[in-house]
């Protein structure tokens, strides 16, 4: 059908769906079976001559939106480029060889204040053997770092880096760690406050802060915390071995009884199977001067050892457990239930904090790696 046999009122109409409806010349096209050359013949003869006022409305509203985006871009560009702006020219640049895909590189020239010929002229000039070092090192920082749970600072980084055979410094690895924005996550800090406690009218304190001990499954300690979670509270209960820092049992249930600190010191039991009396240090609480527990550290032979009133310093290891667990794990998520929690917290147990943490004290070496060397060590090997 040619476009003669179209009336003017259908031809208005259509020029009409383009001008005053917005839709574009393509769809029209296909809609009413038009060539898109006779709508734009069409809109060239049919479309109302424009308002001056609406067209300069127009203008200055286009040039607003510019400016938004403009000003929109810059404002991200320099929030992530905030670690950058004092460094020199080669970081800046690299900077914007890393964003290209998100930023114009105009826009990253004008807000880092370096000259977009000069970082072309980068982008050629071949990397020097230390720069492609840097980035080579950087990308291990990163992968050991998210394997850590983005809990671990440059020192321990540092230390994972040694372990893969890598040479280098402290400092070089925490330049390289603040240059990619690597730092430990681990919440905020409690405040600290001073703690005294009178002696326990119970059960005498045996262990008396001696922290350090020669071997395995002679002194073991105790104690239980709380997770919030959108259901309620889950009390966690938690056995470790002073030898390693090792997490040798562990419960968690609804209610904070004496039946979770008992199943804890249970598993404790069965994984362990001490061949020699333990010692086992608890505060105070309610459930270790229960009946109960009274009653099972005496079928396995476990000697009791107990905290000083309202004095966190004579259990100092199981509140720096509970401490860094909340630190690097409880309190960076949110938990819609208590099974989402316990999840969450044996699987720092199970496949961090016992296999893969590393402590200071171990020599930098995790629990486990900590005992295994120290097998070997006392069988000759």
């Amino acid at each position: 059908m040619g476009t003669s046999n179209f009336s003017d009122d259908f031809k208005r109409n259509a020029v009409a769906q383009i001008t005053e409806r917005g839709y574009p010349v393509s769809e029209v096209s296909k809609r009413l079976g038009v060539s898109a050359h006779s709508l734009y013949a069409w809109k060239k003869k049919f479309a109302k001559p424009a308002d001056p006022g609406e067209v300069d409305q127009a203008v200055e509203i286009r040039r607003l939106k510019q400016e938004l985006a403009r000003v929109t871009e810059e404002r991200d560009i320099l929030k992530k480029a905030n670690r950058v702006l004092r460094q020199g020219c080669k970081v800046r640049y690299a900077f914007v060889a890393e964003h290209r895909s998100v930023f114009s590189v105009r826009a990253m020239c004008r807000c880092l204040r370096i000259h977009p010929s000069g970082f072309y002229a980068w982008l050629k000039t071949p990397l020097s053997k230390r720069a492609r070092e840097d980035i080579r090192q950087t990308d291990l920082l990163g992968k050991a770092w998210k394997e850590s749970g983005k809990v671990y600072g440059y020192r321990k980084l540092h230390d994972d880096l040694l372990d893969q055979g890598e040479r280098c410094c402290l400092n070089r690895v925490a330049r390289l760690a603040r240059l990619a924005g690597i730092q430990a996550q681990i919440g905020y800090r409690r405040r600290p406050g001073s703690y005294g406690g009178r002696p326990s009218m119970v059960v005498d304190n045996r262990l008396d802060r001696q922290f350090d001990v020669e071997e395995p499954d002679r002194v073991w300690v105790t104690d239980i915390t709380y997770i919030r979670t959108l259901e309620g509270f889950a009390y966690l209960a938690v056995v470790i071995d002073l030898f390693s820092r090792r997490v040798v049992g562990w419960s968690m249930q609804n209610r904070q009884t004496t039946d979770v600190v008992l199943q804890a010191l249970l598993m404790a039991v069965w994984r362990r199977k001490p061949k020699h009396k333990v010692l086992i240090h608890s505060d105070q609480g309610s459930q270790f001067t229960s009946m109960d527990w009274a009653s099972f550290l005496k079928a396995h032979s476990l000697e009791h050892s107990m905290s000083r009133r309202g004095n966190c310093h004579d259990n100092a290891v199981a509140e720096s457990f509970f401490n860094l667990l909340k630190r690097e794990r409880v309190r960076r998520r949110t938990y819609k239930t208590r099974e989402d929690a316990r999840r969450d917290v044996f699987d720092y147990i199970k496949m961090f904090y016992n296999p893969k943490r590393k402590h200071v004290r171990n020599g930098m070496l995790s629990p486990v790696e900590f005992e295994r060397q120290q097998k070997m060590n006392s069988e000759g090997v």
